[in-house]
């Protein structure tokens, strides 16, 4: 259906609208009578979306109302929407198409009244000024010359920056010490009081600043605090207050020795311009040294015309003796405090070079590259040793494969800690090494290789099984002895049971 009117007749003469029809009608009839209303309400559901748009709704006890706020216009709201705010809301009632409602497009917002948080703030302005903490006599003079300043705001941010570029483009070389805080939000006041308290009650600071960029009645209010306005007043030194803009007021610039309407201000307010000091003595060096030679030189005319000629010629030449030590002197004092300079460059060195070898880093790497050292040269050598004793071990028979099982897991228990061994466990691994020897041998001992060497030997059947048993052969049966050396065939001329043993007639050689 085209958004343009388009009218269906029937029977009855009725017309039938589009829904874009209908609703541009109703546009036309709320904007003509409600171009510009001003609406009281509270703030809820306040949002501003990334487009820079205010959208939030405006209520009372039986009724609300969609308000939306475009970017143009939210630039220039003296109040930010927030919820819970009392405002009056200013602007035009429209519909808004696409999801066929109304709502009011806000051109401004003000306080309603004074606002909950403005009636906050004149109660406590007026407790305070009773206490006297507005008093113009309570107020300290800036030192005209600080040379450590102590500052209270965000370590984050345009202000800290902007506030140290300005002073050390002023007067370089100040000592600056910053005591971070929030500047809004839940928790930013004790802050603020804690970080104003910090200085006043240490002697350090010449001078204090206090403040945060610009912000809505909110994101000040954390400066309109009773406790940061008590901390200020305490305070032993002079202190600055660089709340905002110019237009913004807190407490805590009543209270201050000094108000700066902006952070950058307070910056040039606390520290004179070195430029300016200089130009400055030397005006009155130049002057002074022009009075100077004026005197004299009445003096001289003085001396002249009372015949003093021979006074003034031993006085000139005394002053210029005076003037030549004087030279000489400096020249002393000069080569002097080189002399101490190169004194103390030296021994600067000579701290910072026993600085380096005290480097925890670099004794650690040290420690780490011998451990690394004594790691390769260990683990080799165990390898080499538990190679040794494996291949004295592999001549074991299959009877002994329990006990070698053992000692070959052990030997690979001890291996693999072996490369991470440091120098102090090396006692305990000696240990372990003597006892695997001893086990060797002890091992060794029971090998029936071990008894072979002694003489005896060990005879096999046909299917190579130990004989242990007359009964296991039979009489023309060949057989194999093994001995420590060697192995014969022999085949069985007669045999006896147990306990009749006797030699054999014959062996005959297979």
């Amino acid at each position: 259906m085209s958004a343009r009117a388009e009218l269906l007749s029937f029977g009855s003469g009725r017309s039938v609208y589009s829904v874009a029809d209908l609703t541009a009608e109703l546009r036309g009839l709320i904007e003509g009578n409600f171009p510009s209303v001003r609406v009281s309400g509270e703030i809820s559901n306040a949002k501003m979306h990334r487009s820079g748009h205010w959208y939030f709704t405006l209520k009372d006890e039986s009724a609300q109302i969609s308000c939306v706020c475009f970017r143009g216009r939210a630039r220039f709201l003296r109040v930010k929407p927030a919820g819970g705010l009392e405002v009056i809301a200013r602007g035009r009632v429209s519909v808004y198409p696409q999801q066929g409602r109304y709502q009011l497009y806000v051109e401004a917002l003000e306080l309603q009244g004074r606002g909950a948080l403005q009636v906050q703030f004149e109660r406590l302005k007026a407790r305070l000024g009773a206490d006297g903490l507005f008093d113009a006599d309570r107020k300290r003079r800036l030192p005209p010359i600080p040379s450590r300043i102590g500052i209270v705001t965000s370590p984050t941010g345009a202000v800290i920056a902007d506030m140290l570029r300005v002073i050390e483009s002023r007067f370089p070389g100040l000592h600056i010490r910053l005591y971070p805080v929030r500047v809004q939000g839940e928790g930013a006041a004790e802050e603020i009081a804690a970080g104003v308290r910090y200085f006043g009650t240490r002697d350090w600071a010449d001078v204090v600043i206090v403040g945060r960029g610009g912000g809505s009645l909110e994101d000040l209010w954390a400066f309109n605090d009773e406790r940061v306005a008590r901390a200020i007043a305490a305070a032993a030194m002079p202190v600055v207050s660089a709340v905002g803009h110019e237009t913004d007021v807190t407490i805590a610039d009543f209270v201050a020795d000094v108000r700066a309407a902006t952070p950058s201000v307070a910056a040039e307010r606390a520290v004179p311009e070195a430029a300016g000091i200089r130009q400055a003595l030397e005006g009155t060096e130049a002057r002074v040294a022009k009075a100077t030679t004026f005197l004299f030189a009445r003096l001289r005319n003085v001396v002249l015309r009372n015949g003093m000629d021979r006074a003034a010629l031993t006085v000139g030449r005394r002053v210029g003796d005076a003037g030549q030590r004087l030279d000489d002197a400096e020249l002393a004092l000069r080569a002097t405090q080189a002399a101490r300079v190169r004194a103390a460059r030296i021994r600067f060195e000579r701290a910072e070079r026993n600085l380096a070898a005290l480097d925890l880093r670099i004794r650690l790497a040290r420690q780490s590259e011998r451990l690394r050292s004594l790691a390769a040269r260990l683990v080799p050598a165990m390898r080499r040793a538990l190679d040794d004793r494996g291949s004295r071990l592999a001549a074991v028979p299959a009877t002994s494969g329990i006990l070698r099982g053992r000692l070959a897991r052990e030997a690979e228990r001890l291996a693999g800690p072996a490369a991470r061994l440091p120098r102090s466990v090396r006692a305990a691994l000696d240990r372990r090494t003597s006892r695997f020897g001893s086990a060797l041998g002890r091992l060794h001992a029971l090998s029936p290789l071990a008894i072979l060497e002694r003489g005896y030997s060990i005879l096999h059947s046909g299917s190579g099984e130990a004989v242990r048993d007359s009964g296991q052969v039979s009489l023309g049966e060949a057989l194999s002895v093994r001995l420590h050396r060697g192995r014969l065939g022999v085949r069985v001329e007669n045999r006896a049971p147990k306990g009749g043993i006797r030699a054999p007639s014959a062996v005959d050689s297979l």
